[in-house]
């Protein structure tokens, strides 16, 4: 979703600082909920500015580029390792716990993919081929 621009966020905050309106009729006045209103007149209070705050990163990485690096050695080296078998290596070897799901996120950004029961590089395979069936 689109955060409001910031001309429309003085629109509502200005609709409201005229003192004709209540939030709740300026809420329904532009079609914002009235905890919009009160969040962009908490923030002009308190920073003077109705910017959107953005987004603030999320989770850092479990794993470093010396895991992945080592992620990639392993499965070029053992290209029929299963996922559960890495994983219980990489905690051994590495002493890094991380989920099945974290470390095929990881593969597929090595551009690492499973075909039947073995990893390849996706250069070493041609993806735009058909599959049975395909035309």
């Amino acid at each position: 979703m689109q955060a409001y621009s910031i001309d429309f966020r003085q629109k509502v905050v200005s609709a409201y600082e005229n003192g004709l309106e209540t939030i709740i009729e300026v809420a329904e006045r532009f079609e914002v909920s009235p905890s919009f209103i009160k969040k962009m007149l908490a923030r002009k209070r308190s920073t003077g500015d109705l910017k959107p705050i953005g987004h603030r990163g999320g989770q850092k990485k479990r794993l470093s580029d010396e895991h992945r690096k080592w992620l990639l050695k392993t499965i070029l080296a053992e290209p029929d390792i299963t996922l559960a078998d890495l994983q219980e290596r990489l905690e051994r070897e590495k002493g890094i716990s991380v989920s099945v799901p974290t470390l095929s996120r990881e593969l597929r950004a090595l551009n690492l993919r499973r075909k039947k029961n073995r990893w390849l590089l996706v250069n070493e395979t041609n993806e735009s081929e058909p599959g049975i069936g395909g035309e």
